[in-house]
């Protein structure tokens, strides 16, 4: 065993990677919160949204046979409108001959600018009561209603019976309804009317009370005495006989505007306006029916008059609760904008993974007999000894095993541990246990702190063989792992072989997790691409390569943090051919929490990208370097930073859907995306000969850890459009990954 080491004597003082990694470092938590915030505002986005699409169903009491017995009888035997000027509740009758035309339910895109067309061309005022969500979804129509002069009221935010909620949610759908209208219109209305209300008489003593406390604030609440009964549809001459007032006598009459099919409303309205003008009926709104009650009642008749004028029910919104008003409509407009755009966007990433899922069994089951064949063979075995690089930064949990593991191979090797500047002793206990080991052809090469390129590029150089083995501080091989990885080479096109990287540590949740997608996500994949001859990363666990085609493409470069896929593009576009070797098989300890998780997949997103925008120009290369430009880098883009930031979206749009669409559906689809998953998991698992236990947990998977690798790559996109660099990072290690697990 020979050893090299540098001059000693002197404290070293931080190198200046070291010092850009605390910089970095300090970064890291905004982006984080950035992440997070993104997550956060795409869940409000659409929470805004299902909230805004609350049902608007047909008018009908929810609750019957209700008492009233604490309800004025003159509020029961009264008009339609009832006031609480003064603080005394009176009821308002519209005049004889006359009618107060109303809408609710509204607005509607499709109904109510016809409804709005029909009124202008009979210079007919109407009063809308208006449903908040649909306000601040369709402004503009709200905005051209005022215009032309009709008077709009409150039809709550979300057309709940206010019967049965808090005083906090009867507040809330005020408010927020008189946002709307600001945002929308400018205005605020003193006009409300309840949904699934009707006439006077139909007031109970559980809406009493919401009626007095909604008079005390300033509001006038409008019944009808007039039922055009048109949301049942029942042809337009029932809908104009059910709405003419008996014995010339004034009326506030119902039509709908939204909340159906509303094309009979539509036909008969012409013919009522028609009809009533025959009649010598005139139409006016809700406040000029106050109003002209108030002319023609006597001193002292009706509260208030007497004193100053009575307004009309608009007011002109102002200060604050304008501005809020706007930023309702606009977040509504976002959200409105938002969620469709990402349900198509869903539905072609949904329809890229199954077609995903598809190749990856086909091409996967094609690999396995292509070289699982009796006949098969890479050429002449291949016995000479090679070369097995292992850097190491700080592994003094688990160089030892590294060695021991290496000690019991089946092919002739040297070893070269090349110590990238640890502080724990780790050249001094590799040095020990090649020495207990009996292993003279282990060499210890101690560098100052560079990085992993480093190290690796030094291994590289001062190997002794034509093909080298690359392998982390971490992992173990099996005794036949390196005779099987190297047979390869026997194909003089063969640049470099992927291994087969299994997880170590996997009886813990976390372990559980990463086994499945180091089976599925990774191990599959690399079949599909092999076939495919675009193969994107070796891993930096387990892989092999000719010595001389690392140094013909320079070596591992330190202009990414994904040294193992910036060497395998780069040898792809050198011409070289890149193989996976299913039955070469290392044991790595993975991360075993989620912060440790969270930084190795963040090195390795944001690695991945910084490698293909290095080789972006392979898109518009020739021969091999195109191919991977064409085929690969696609294929990496699309299923390895795309779909991943959609696929949790996927949850976000069940819960959605469970929510406010229909649950059952929702359920069902995601179970069948689920479904999908595990037979190709299973499958995966079989030509592993891995234990099918561990998909149980895959359900978990879905629901907790895709979420957290939505926020990885969404760190990592913000790391990379602000700049950031980061260095090598040290995960902790524990060492439990002794000696190879065997499969299952």
């Amino acid at each position: 065993m020979t050893t090299t080491t540098p001059s000693r004597g002197r404290r070293r003082a931080p190198s200046r990677m070291e010092r850009a990694a605390g910089k970095a470092a300090a970064l890291q938590r905004p982006r984080v919160i950035l992440a997070l915030l993104l997550l956060l505002a795409l869940v409000c986005v659409m929470l805004l949204d299902g909230y805004l699409r609350a049902e608007v169903g047909g008018d009908q009491r929810v609750r019957t046979g209700a008492s009233s017995s604490d309800v004025p009888d003159d509020i029961l035997d009264g008009g339609p409108i009832v006031t609480f000027r003064g603080g005394q509740a009176t009821t308002v009758s519209v005049p004889d001959k006359t009618i107060a035309l109303t809408f609710d339910d509204g607005p509607n895109p499709t109904w109510t600018p016809q409804v709005l067309a029909i009124l202008e061309q009979y210079d007919v005022p109407a009063t809308f009561f208006l449903v908040g969500s649909m306000v601040s979804r369709y402004p503009g129509i709200v905005k051209d209603m005022v215009e032309q002069g009709h008077e709009v009221g409150i039809h709550t935010f979300t057309h709940v019976d206010l019967s049965y909620q808090s005083d906090t949610r009867v507040r809330r759908e005020m408010e927020q309804t008189q946002l709307a209208l600001a945002g929308a219109a400018g205005i605020t209305t003193t006009l409300f009317r309840a949904p699934y209300s009707s006439e006077t008489d139909a007031i109970d003593n559980y809406s009493w009370p919401v009626y007095k406390k909604l008079g005390q604030d300033g509001y006038t609440s409008v019944f009808v005495d007039t039922d055009s009964d048109d949301w049942k549809r029942p042809g337009v001459s029932k809908i104009v006989q059910w709405a003419t007032p008996k014995k010339n006598k004034g009326a506030s009459v119902l039509f709908h505007d939204a909340g159906g099919e509303r094309s009979q409303t539509i036909k008969a309205l012409p013919e009522y306006i028609e009809k009533m003008r025959a009649k010598g009926y005139t139409f006016t709104t809700i406040s000029g029916v106050i109003e002209k009650q108030r002319q023609q009642a006597p001193a002292g008749a009706v509260p208030g008059a007497g004193a100053s004028r009575l307004q009309a029910a608009h007011r002109e919104a102002t200060g604050a609760i304008l501005y809020e008003g706007r930023a309702l409509v606009a977040a509504v407009a976002v959200a409105e904008w938002a969620v469709p755009t990402l349900s198509v966007g869903l539905m072609v990433v949904g329809v890229a993974v199954m077609g995903r899922f598809g190749m990856m069994l086909v091409l996967a089951r094609r690999h396995y007999r292509l070289r699982n064949r009796r006949r098969f063979s890479w050429g002449p075995p291949l016995t000479g000894p090679v070369s097995v690089i292992v850097p190491a930064y700080n592994e003094k949990e688990c160089i030892a095993n590294t060695l021991t593991s290496l000690a019991r191979s089946t092919h002739p090797i040297e070893v070269i541990v090349v110590d990238d500047g640890s502080t724990d002793g780790t050249s001094e206990i590799a040095r020990a246990a090649a020495d207990e080991l009996g292993m003279p052809d282990v060499r210890v090469i101690r560098q100052e702190n560079a990085g992993k390129p480093a190290a690796l590029n030094n291994g590289v150089r001062s190997a002794r063989h034509d093909i080298v083995v690359m392998m982390d501080g971490d992992t173990v091989f099996e005794p036949d792992t390196v005779r099987r990885l190297v047979q390869p080479f026997a194909d003089p096109e063969v640049g470099a072989v992927a291994g087969n990287a299994k997880v170590g540590n996997r009886d813990t949740v976390i372990g559980a997790w990463q086994h499945i997608e180091y089976v599925m996500g990774f191990n599959l994949d690399r079949r599909m691409y092999d076939l495919l001859r675009c193969m994107p990363t070796i891993p930096g666990a387990i892989g092999a390569f000719r010595r001389e085609a690392v140094l013909q493409v320079g070596g591992m470069s330190e202009d990414t943090l994904a040294e193992d896929t910036d060497i395998t593009i780069a040898l792809h576009r050198a011409g070289r051919r890149v193989v996976y070797q299913e039955h070469a098989r290392a044991w790595t300890e993975a991360p075993g929490s989620l912060k440790q998780l969270w930084s190795q997949r963040y090195r390795w997103s944001y690695g991945t990208m910084q490698a293909l925008w290095k080789h972006r120009k392979s898109l518009t290369d020739k021969g091999p370097s195109g191919r991977f430009g064409r085929v690969g880098m696609p294929l990496v883009v699309l299923f390895q930073v795309v779909t991943p930031v959609f696929a949790p979206l996927i949850d976000v749009f069940t819960a959605y859907s469970m929510i406010f669409i229909d649950l059952k559906a929702a359920l069902l689809a995601w179970f069948a995306v689920l479904g999908v998953q595990l037979v190709c998991a299973a499958y995966a698992f079989r030509l592993d000969r891995e234990k099918y236990r561990y998909l149980l947990m895959m359900p978990l998977q879905q629901l907790a850890y895709r979420q957290m690798m939505y926020l990885v790559l969404i760190h990592s996109c913000v790391t990379a459009l602000t700049g950031g660099r980061l260095r090598w990072q040290k995960l902790k290690r524990t060492g439990e990954v002794g000696t190879p697990a065997g499969a299952g």
